[in-house]
């Protein structure tokens, strides 16, 4: 296995966040690369990305449930603890509040806390050309790596397209990248200071 390590008699846990894209509709093949590397998939979806997933075939695939919101006070966790976060498909919104601190949805206020566990987290932001050239994104995504988040982003990886063009480029988005930058990076980083 080329993938995650098993620690303590089990398989290492891998939180797939998707975010609001006509892409995160195909997580599911994200899911079965992750599972085929030997990772505990859970998926956690932004509420916009909420809208694209089949909740019930991810649970089906996963074997747990998919989540979207904080769970009420005193509810037990559902989900085990991630021991490595991919945020795939990334969008605009959720890396600039990322960059930003603010944990206003549960996706984000998981990879907050993740990052400050020092969890390996790697982002595939997903735009197109006119949101990618916004500088309050440009400046999210360098904040990002300086953090140590692993971010796989660029022509290089997808070519970006035209606003409202999409849905006509998913078949060429690279699934397996995220995952490829989580190899080897298994055992947490130092915490941010």
């Amino acid at each position: 296995m080329n993938g995650p390590h098993a620690s303590e008699g089990r398989r290492p846990v891998l939180y797939v966040i998707a975010c609001g894209s006509p892409l995160a509709g195909n997580v599911g093949r994200l899911v079965e690369l992750a599972q085929q590397e030997g990772w505990d998939v859970c998926v956690v979806t932004t509420p916009d990305g909420a809208k694209f997933v089949d909740r019930s075939a991810l649970a089906r695939q996963t074997g747990h449930p998919v989540r979207t919101r904080y769970k009420n006070p005193g509810d037990p966790d559902v989900l085990p603890p991630a021991d490595a976060m991919l945020v795939c498909p990334a969008t605009v919104n959720t890396v600039n509040k990322w960059a930003l601190g603010i944990a206003d949805t549960l996706a984000l206020g998981l990879l907050v806390e993740g990052q400050g566990l020092g969890l390996p987290i790697a982002a595939v932001p997903y735009t197109n050309t006119a949101m990618a050239a916004h500088p309050a994104f440009q400046a999210s995504l360098a904040r990002l790596r300086e953090w140590g988040v692993s971010v796989i982003f660029g022509d290089h990886v997808v070519p970006l397209h035209p606003p409202g063009t999409g849905e006509r480029h998913v078949d060429a988005f690279p699934w397996a990248a995220g995952l490829a930058a989580l190899r080897g990076r298994l055992h947490p980083v130092a915490p941010v200071a």
